[in-house]
């Protein structure tokens, strides 16, 4: 079951800036969208924060949350969680030691590079699929917009869902263990995410699977980089900065955030890792329909380059790529040199980490919630379909929803009116059965007065 009963949203709408172009609406990919006055409105309980519609908006009006960036100082061991994608935003020639270091002067006691728990992560996926094939094809949790989507979407599969908690939580586990055992009390201990998208913002603050994450904070990536940035501007080249033990990922888990990030270390035979929200939905189609056999696993993200095309990156998602390969490179290197990577420190640690992983099965959420009465439901089900039946099956949008299926189950559940399909207005005024004042009337309340103003 899920900890949480209620989905928190990062994303939300300013309607002053809102000019209800209907761009969101019409790219939303759980049609969670509806124009009514002229303004956007998101349904809730469609939402699956994937960002999309913040990155279609031309005004800007759609934004995403965020912590207070000043919390940090609240803790005096205020820990910064970054991903390898965080670091993949900077040039070449600025040393990941001068990023640490800047984070260090901008207020973090402590920097955790969070894919340092890939390899756990990955353990603790495979001792669960040793269980559990009869629940095939096993589907990725690291995807928080996937696992939303998965719950709303495709409720038939959320039981493949692995439940198992993502390297964010684990390298947090890592953090407050290491720190407890420094003599370091948990109440100081501050634990902040830097988040590369929206559905992470989400998942830890209504996370799946467990009550409540254990992360206090979250700062968007762009924010601090735009800081980190700025900092090592202003210390310029001839700064001396404190030579800081930064950790030296394995390539696989400098990689693991990537598309095939967690497929090439993956126990399976066969296994696809597939990336961009409407690629995933289409694969997910077919596997609902049986028309896809014998995959054992699935790595789904919703970014097109997974993170590194995530919504808060600040440089393009090829460039970040290349980066983090050449990294990666690097550390391969090292390692046929004989050279441990820092991440298998947490060997130690690591079977009470994979305890700590263990989250509780994702359980079904409809988005389409008719009536808590299943006999109620079915009805509404029933009328759903008649109403489909009588529109024209355009998807115009001009009803203030994105598809007629989408309008006709608004109407049944009296969050629309007929009237607004304009076919069918068209028809009722060819009976005479309704009047243009009437008309006017309905299309004012969809796209608001400015739009219906007969003086302009």
């Amino acid at each position: 079951m899920d900890g949480n009963n209620t989905f928190y949203h990062a994303l939300e709408i300013d309607h002053e800036q809102c000019i209800g172009c209907s761009h969101c609406m019409k790219i939303c990919p759980t049609e969670a969208i509806r124009i009514r006055g002229g303004k956007a409105y998101i349904q809730e309980h469609r939402c699956i924060d994937c960002g999309k519609c913040h990155e279609t908006c031309p005004t800007k009006a759609i934004y995403v949350k965020q912590d207070d960036f000043d919390n940090i100082h609240r803790y005096s061991h205020s820990v910064a969680l970054i991903p390898s994608v965080f670091l993949g935003q900077f040039p070449t020639e600025i040393r990941v030691s001068r990023i640490y270091a800047a984070l260090k002067d901008l207020g973090f006691k402590h920097v955790f590079e969070v894919e340092s728990a890939s390899a756990t992560y990955a353990e603790a996926k495979r001792a669960y699929a040793l269980t559990h094939q009869d629940n095939l094809p096993l589907i990725s949790s690291f995807c928080p917009a996937i696992v939303r989507m998965i719950q709303i979407k495709y409720p038939s599969l959320v039981d493949n869902i692995i439940p198992v908690k993502a390297p964010l939580d684990i390298t947090a586990s890592y953090a407050v263990k290491v720190l407890q055992e420094q003599g370091i009390p948990r109440e100081e201990v501050g634990l902040f995410y830097i988040t590369p998208c929206a559905a992470k913002i989400a998942a830890v603050k209504a996370p799946v699977g467990e009550e409540q994450s254990i992360i206090d904070g979250i700062i968007n990536m762009d924010s601090l980089y735009n800081r980190v940035l700025k900092k090592i501007k202003e210390q310029g080249k001839d700064y001396v900065f404190p030579l800081l033990r930064t950790p030296r990922l394995s390539a696989d888990a400098i990689l693991s955030t990537l598309t095939n990030g967690e497929r090439r270390v993956c126990w399976a035979k066969r296994s696809y890792a597939i990336d961009g929200i409407q690629n995933v939905m289409d694969f997910l189609d077919k596997l609902e329909n049986d028309e896809v056999e014998g995959v054992e696993f699935l790595e789904l993200r919703a970014c097109d380059q997974s993170c590194a095309g995530a919504l808060f990156t600040c440089d393009n998602r090829f460039l970040c790529g290349e980066r983090m390969y050449a990294r990666a490179r690097k550390a391969a290197e090292r390692e046929r040199n004989g050279e441990m990577p820092r991440d298998r420190e947490m060997d130690k640690y690591k079977d009470y980490l994979i305890e700590q992983a263990k989250a509780q099965p994702a359980e079904a959420r409809s988005m389409m919630v008719l009536d808590e009465d299943i006999g109620k439901a079915l009805e509404k089900m029933e009328r759903i379909d008649k109403t489909k039946a009588v529109l024209p099956q355009v998807d115009c949008g001009l009803c203030g929803a994105p598809t007629c299926e989408a309008f006709a189950t608004d109407v049944v559940c009296d969050k629309a009116d007929m009237h607004g399909c304009v076919f069918y207005r068209n028809h009722l005024q060819q009976q005479g059965r309704t009047t243009p004042e009437q008309c006017t009337k309905c299309m004012t309340e969809i796209w608001g007065p400015d739009r219906i103003d007969d003086s302009k």
